[in-house]
């Protein structure tokens, strides 16, 4: 039974939805890192928030760790490339709390409009000072969106319900999209020129960290208002501070900064910043539903495969799981097979889909391909691992699709160039499920896999299949299944041979000793 620890403060329904599902858990908050490292080695999964930190050390102690799953969108809490390294699927729940961040980014943006905070204050403290607080519309102010994906669309449709104009900038936005939101899609320069109000809905990357600084900001109308509800970081904070005090920036509404828990900080007191600690995604709402979601997700990928959400693997839903099953066996003795007689450094691997796989979710398939290939050189690659380290290696991977098919109705061929020679392996389903190697090297063949098997390459030459039986006969070495394959008498032959035990080196020198026999490799499947 798979096995998940709960680190941070979730609600209780997280727990009870992985003991539905089948998966035991453990609750245990405010863990020291000390505490976590000595214990996170007996689980197969780790339920987060933003409290635990999932740092190198912690993943090289979870020796049995398949699973983070982060109840939120942000993920700054996890090595993300040390758990892609060992094998360890990230995911979070980018929509439970969308939008109650966008509200809350709407929330702030009125704030800080009608410097609510302020006088609030001050009202508190008797004074009446109504006419010390002359705030500004929205109605028909520009808002300028910086990413416009899932918050980024939510916010922009609230502020066009205040009548607000809107425009965009986000890389991947489409025009089409840009259209069915009802914004503009514009260069991020022009949106610093035009904007009123700029939102910040983005990521923090090498690209968008420090984006807000004094450059940028030089390039913004003069009583710009800037909220940032996504992630310290994204702002310049000193240059921030200087913009506010020149007057160029008439107002700042921050609910993340670049150093949390952000106890101290140089835009503390100024009456033009209106600050909340980190509250985005702090509503009932939507701390409910990332707890839930990110639990079923967990829950399903440990006890189905079903992958959703994932930051570092291919998503495979849980509709899909069942379909993509027989083309990942497939998959996997492909991989397996070409890994496995590839005998000198790997320069390119090329992946062609045919006929119905072709219309699947392919890209679990090509990282399955690849940790077959790479499985033995490296024992503890896995599909979350293999596409980085073929990366890393410098491995030149591809891949094509094709609706038709000439010979079958589904085909997956792949081609391993190394620094010697390019194989070729084929394989497809029989009825629908049944995995099948149809060729390999280019000579026709029919084989299904089999636990252990041989594999041999020779010159078609009469005697040889006899000399190799009586090899195998003597050893002991009982004979399930026995394929062969030709392109044309006399020439290039191959043998896919089914044995019920691995073939021992001695036996597998007899065979490589005989006058005919090019390779012969030892399978396991």
């Amino acid at each position: 039974m798979p096995k998940v620890l709960i680190s941070d403060k979730l609600s209780a329904q997280a727990a009870q939805i992985f003991q539905d599902r089948g998966v035991e858990v453990d609750v245990k908050v405010g863990m020291s890192p000390e505490e976590l490292k000595a214990c996170i080695g007996e689980y197969d999964g780790l339920a987060i928030r933003s409290a635990t930190k999932v740092t190198a050390e912690i993943i090289e102690a979870a020796t049995n760790l398949k699973v983070v799953g982060r109840a939120g969108i942000g993920v700054d809490n996890v090595d993300i490339p040390v758990a892609t390294q060992k094998g360890i699927v990230v995911m979070n729940t980018p929509f439970g709390n969308s939008i109650t961040t966008a509200e809350h980014a709407i929330s702030m943006m009125m704030a800080l409009a009608r410097d609510i905070p302020a006088a609030n204050a001050s009202t508190h403290d008797g004074k009446w000072e109504k006419s010390k607080f002359m705030g500004v519309e929205l109605f028909n102010k520009t808002l300028g969106v910086i990413g416009c994906g899932n918050i980024g669309a939510i916010a922009a449709d609230r502020a066009l319900g205040l009548k607000m104009k809107v425009v965009a900038f986000d890389p991947f936005l489409s025009e089409d999209r840009a259209k069915d939101l009802g914004v503009e899609k514009v260069a991020l320069e022009e949106l610093y020129r035009r904007a009123d109000f700029i939102t910040l809905h983005t990521p923090k990357t090498d690209t968008t960290k420090n984006m807000i600084n004094a450059e940028a900001i030089a390039k913004m109308k003069k009583g710009v208002r800037i909220i940032n509800c996504a992630r310290g970081g994204l702002v310049v904070e000193a240059d921030l501070k200087a913009a506010l005090e020149s007057g160029h920036v008439a107002g700042a509404a921050l609910d993340v900064f670049e150093t949390e828990p952000a106890k101290d900080n140089a835009l503390f007191g100024m009456d033009q910043v209106v600050c909340t600690p980190h509250l985005g995604a702090s509503t009932t709402e939507a701390q409910e539903n990332v707890a839930v979601q990110v639990a079923e997700q967990m829950a399903d990928y440990l006890v189905t495969g079903a992958v959703v959400n994932a930051l570092n693997m291919p998503s495979i839903s849980a509709e899909d799981a069942p379909r993509l099953k027989p083309y990942i066996a497939l998959a996997e003795q492909i991989g397996g097979f070409a890994g496995q007689i590839t005998q000198s450094g790997l320069k390119k691997i090329e992946i062609e889909y045919e006929g119905a796989v072709a219309e699947v979710n392919t890209r679990p398939l090509s990282a399955t391909i690849l940790m077959g290939i790479l499985k033995p050189l490296l024992e503890s690659v896995n599909m979350v691992s293999a596409p980085v380290i073929a990366r890393e290696r410098d491995i030149d991977v591809s891949e094509t699709k094709r609706e038709r098919c000439a010979d079958f109705q589904t085909l997956i061929r792949l081609r391993v160039t190394t620094e010697r020679q390019t194989r070729t392996v084929s394989g497809t389903l029989f009825g629908g499920s049944h995995a099948r190697l149809v060729e390999i090297n280019d000579i026709p063949v029919e084989a299904a896999v089999t636990a252990h098997m041989l594999y041999v390459s020779n010159n078609d030459k009469p005697g040889l299949i006899g000399q190799m039986g009586s090899i195998l006969g003597e050893a002991g070495v009982n004979i399930s299944s026995f394929n062969l394959g030709r392109p044309e008498a006399g020439g290039d032959a191959i043998a896919l041979i089914g044995v019920d035990q691995p073939v021992k080196e001695e036996v597998l020198g007899k065979v490589r000793a005989l006058e005919h026999v090019v390779q012969a490799c030892p399978l396991s499947f």
